[in-house]
């Protein structure tokens, strides 16, 4: 694996790093109470720091494989849980999500930056980013 490979594979991981520290700051330090969802999210994002630091080590993406179809995974549930926050239509169904319910915005960061569309976004770069390695090492 050549330097700008592992520089991105370290990019995923140092991500998947940020996002699980962020998300521990959001519960521990502020308080904020995870709904149901964001806990779905949490059980997507915290094995990618092992599955992806573990292919960082052992300089191959094909360790990370998991750490694909987990982000895929995280991008959908991250999408329909920023879409129940922020379309009106949506919100009722997000009611029902548990004590906290999924509409909950504790962050809003710029009017719509919430922890979800953060969540999203962190799950899109990690993606994105093993995709481009994937096609760069077919490439080879």
């Amino acid at each position: 694996m050549d330097k700008k490979k592992e520089t991105l594979l370290f990019i995923v991981w140092a991500g998947s790093l940020i996002a699980t520290l962020g998300s521990l700051f959001y519960s521990e330090i502020m308080k904020f109470i995870p709904c149901e969802l964001c806990w779905y999210q949490r059980i997507l994002m915290y094995p990618l720091v092992v599955i992806y630091g573990y292919a960082v080590y052992k300089k191959d993406i094909r360790f990370a494989f998991p750490g694909l179809i987990l982000s895929g995974i995280g991008i959908f549930v991250s999408s329909y849980h920023y879409l129940i926050q922020k379309v009106p239509a949506l919100q009722e169904s997000g009611d029902g999500c548990g004590i906290i319910p999924c509409t909950t915005t504790n962050v809003n960061y710029l009017g719509f930056a919430s922890i979800p569309f953060q969540a999203l976004i962190a799950f899109l770069v990690i993606f994105v980013i093993h995709i481009s390695l994937i096609v760069q090492q077919r490439r080879v």
